[in-house]
């Protein structure tokens, strides 16, 4: 492998997720995993302990005793005094826990931490790297001079049959406005509501969208349904899959005089078969993915460099703003 095809990663340790399923991770494990990877690690998180910023702090320091590196990370709501430590030691930091926390919530915390203690008083500029954890908000984005964000945002959207289409101002687009997201799945329960999938859009603002799709390569595409008595015996050929739920139940549907599949509810019977005509972000996920991937490099294109300075300014008395 050449220096071009090399491969450089951050490794979230997983921490929020086994955390919100309560699942524990072996820190042993954890380590062995970073070291037999490390060729393709840049980055890697400690294994953080969400609400116990004690755990998290002795977590940091078993793993630079094994020889590691890892990233510190300072939590939503924990006291003060653990960030002051670590920005005293380190010249990367990582804030977590801020995904179920609201802006209006997490506002003033993030303005307190960026004025008071990440950025130089004079300047405004950031004193240390700061990596944001679930950060994928347009408007903190933009408020605060973050090193790195990271987000599952643009893969959860695509999973539940949407996509992220800037906003079109002057003949331009604008990635520095909050974008369009749009439903476009063939499967989305909400097609037939006015204004809220692809297809329910006035004919000016699907020939915007569809501008954009085009221009990255990408086509709608199309799918058509039939109707069967029963899975059983039967053989999907290619470009067929079943229109079912995971849990085995197939989706009830009406099938109107456009040959539009409209889900309405669960049935076990009849089975639908879909028929993949044009493999598009309507019927690929992968493509959604692909197209929301594609958003997001765009905007950090559009993201002004790093560092640039933090200013605080009372708005309206309280708090901060740019």
């Amino acid at each position: 492998m050449n220096n071009d095809d090399k491969i450089n990663l951050f490794l979230d340790s997983g921490a929020f997720s086994a955390w919100s399923k309560g699942i524990e991770i072996d820190i042993q494990n954890y380590i062995k995993f970073i070291k037999a990877n490390a060729e393709y690690l840049t980055v890697y998180s400690v294994l953080d302990s969400i609400g116990d910023p004690e755990k998290t702090l002795e977590n940091q320091n078993i793993m630079e005793q094994a020889g590691l590196n890892p990233l510190p990370c300072f939590h939503y709501g924990e006291d003060i005094s653990y960030f002051k430590r670590y920005i005293e030691k380190y010249e990367y930091i990582a804030l977590g826990g801020m995904v179920p926390i609201p802006n209006k919530s997490l506002m003033p915390w993030l303005d307190s931490l960026f004025a008071n203690y990440i950025c130089d008083s004079s300047t405004g500029l950031p004193k240390v790297k700061i990596h944001g954890f679930g950060m994928t908000s347009l408007e903190l984005m933009l408020r605060y001079p973050w090193y790195s964000v990271d987000s599952t945002s643009w893969v959860l959207t695509g999973r539940f049959g949407g996509v992220f289409v800037p906003r079109k101002i002057g003949g331009k687009y604008n990635y520095l406005e909050n974008p369009w997201k749009v439903n476009v799945s063939n499967r989305s329960p909400k097609k037939e509501e006015e204004g809220q999938h692809f297809f329910s859009f006035s004919e000016m603002e699907r020939a915007i969208i569809l501008e954009y799709f085009e221009q990255h390569g990408m086509v709608i595409g199309r799918s058509e349904y039939r109707e069967i008595p029963s899975k059983k015996g039967y053989t999907l050929k290619e470009n067929e899959r079943w229109y079912n739920a995971e849990d085995g139940n197939l989706l009830r549907a009406t099938i109107n005089s456009t040959g539009t599949f409209v889900p309405n509810g669960l049935l076990t019977a009849p089975a639908v078969v879909e028929t993949i005509i044009e493999s598009g972000l309507c019927n690929d996920y992968k493509k959604r993915d692909e197209m929301n991937i594609i958003y997001f490099l765009n905007l950090e294109k559009k993201m002004p460099p790093w560092p640039w300075p933090y200013k605080p300014k009372k708005k309206g008395g309280f708090g901060f703003g740019r």
